[in-house]
């Protein structure tokens, strides 16, 4: 079960974090793994934890990061789009330039990649597509409110397209963590307070773990999960609830 030996997957935002991880369980199940990011030095770490993996260094922000991408990698079987901006500032202080770069690269590209990747499986009749969401799909932030938008937007793109690609044997799910201990999140759950209050908001009271999300992501990504598209899964310890 899960074997996912021939398959080759790119994983945007996967130099650290849930991306990581991913690409590290996909490797385990026998894929080819593309690591995306923007900076060389953290893919070419990555590397060295993920075998067998390759690194294509692109910013997504570009309007041409899915040709640059593409370039890299080829066709794949399973994209998997994972990377993303967040920015926190209040409604009422929220600037173009943050507004375009959360847009850019959480909404804009993961279009532009599914364009350019898609065709293949449509072809060949076999794909997965796994777009990362949020918990503020259901359960905005009141700092987060692009970041959270984006992410609504993202999944509502998942379940337009899944219909379309289901007669092709393509499957397009989302997955939808909650507060997970990453990097990005590193910073604020240093304020003990801050911590604790999220904490009050999690039913099952506990931050979560990169590889909290990653069985969901085998199961989507395998022919197990091969009836399964159109749907948002949430892995955030129950704090949409």
């Amino acid at each position: 079960m899960f074997d996912l030996t021939g398959k080759k997957a790119l994983i945007t935002g996967s130099t650290q974090g849930i991306g990581l991880s991913a690409a590290l369980t996909l490797a385990k199940a026998g894929a080819k793994v593309w690591l995306n990011g923007s900076n060389a030095e953290k893919a070419s770490a990555a590397l060295e934890k993920v075998p067998g993996a390759s690194a294509a260094v692109c910013d997504l922000g570009r309007p041409d990061c899915a040709e640059v991408l593409y370039g890299m990698t080829g066709d794949v079987d399973i994209l998997i789009l994972n990377a993303s901006v967040q920015i926190r500032a209040s409604w009422d202080r929220i600037t173009d330039g943050e507004f375009d770069r959360q847009i850019s690269v959480n909404l804009r590209a993961s279009l532009k990649l599914i364009q350019t990747y898609a065709p293949h499986m449509l072809a060949q009749r076999w794909g997965r597509i796994v777009t990362v969401g949020s918990v503020q799909q259901r359960k905005p932030h009141k700092d987060m409110l692009i970041y959270a938008a984006s992410k609504a937007a993202q999944e509502n793109m998942a379940r337009n397209l899944a219909k379309q690609f289901a007669p092709f044997g393509v499957t397009v799910n989302n997955l939808a963590p909650g507060v997970i201990d990453t990097p990005r999140n590193e910073e604020a759950l240093s304020d003990e307070s801050y911590r604790d209050a999220v904490l009050r908001g999690i039913p099952a009271s506990r931050i979560g773990q990169p590889e909290d999300c990653c069985g969901q992501i085998l199961l989507l990504c395998s022919d197990e999960g091969r009836y399964i598209t159109g749907e948002n899964i949430f892995v955030d310890g129950g704090m949409q609830l």
